[in-house]
């Protein structure tokens, strides 16, 4: 079974493996750094049967390859997964427990599709069924959680 901190440790080091090449493809067309390094996330998850892609949502971002593998991470473990293997109020509260003074409410309550949404000060994570979403700097609270997530929502 795979963590979320295993996962992100391996990604960096994929990355750190791969820093000189990004740099110049950076230089010349930083496009194409998004490619390689969604490339490289995707190698790094399929070794756990997930896809595993790093989001830019700040395009100025994409020039911070310290940051790379560190925040904006999605991992989909099961896109067709609809219901969360336990009650959702358990979701919330394991979030409040390792991660203080968040929000944690329902979300995507759709098309029979569960989902809950933890916003925090400095960004949030959207947990599906089948998939989370940081839209965050994974710290170590937050990771903490996304490892709790891991073993318990998503590979259990």
């Amino acid at each position: 079974m795979v963590s979320l901190s295993k996962l992100m440790g391996e990604l960096k080091d994929n990355i750190d493996l791969n820093k000189n090449l990004i740099q110049r493809i950076l230089k010349k067309n930083p496009n194409m750094v998004y490619q390689k390094i969604n490339e490289i996330s995707l190698i790094t998850g399929s070794r756990y049967n997930l896809n595993l892609q790093l989001h830019f949502p700040d395009s100025k971002k994409i020039s911070d390859i310290e940051s790379y593998g560190e925040e904006n991470i999605g991992i989909v473990i099961d896109k067709l997964r609809r219901k969360f293997p336990l009650p959702r109020e358990n979701i919330k509260l394991k979030a409040i427990e390792l991660m203080g003074n968040i929000k944690a409410q329902d979300a995507y309550m759709y098309e029979d599709k569960e989902g809950v949404k933890i916003i925090f000060e400095k960004g949030r994570i959207e947990v599906l069924p089948g998939s989370c979403h940081f839209w965050c700097k994974i710290d170590e609270r937050v990771k903490s959680y996304g490892d709790w997530l891991m073993s318990n929502v998503y590979l259990q």
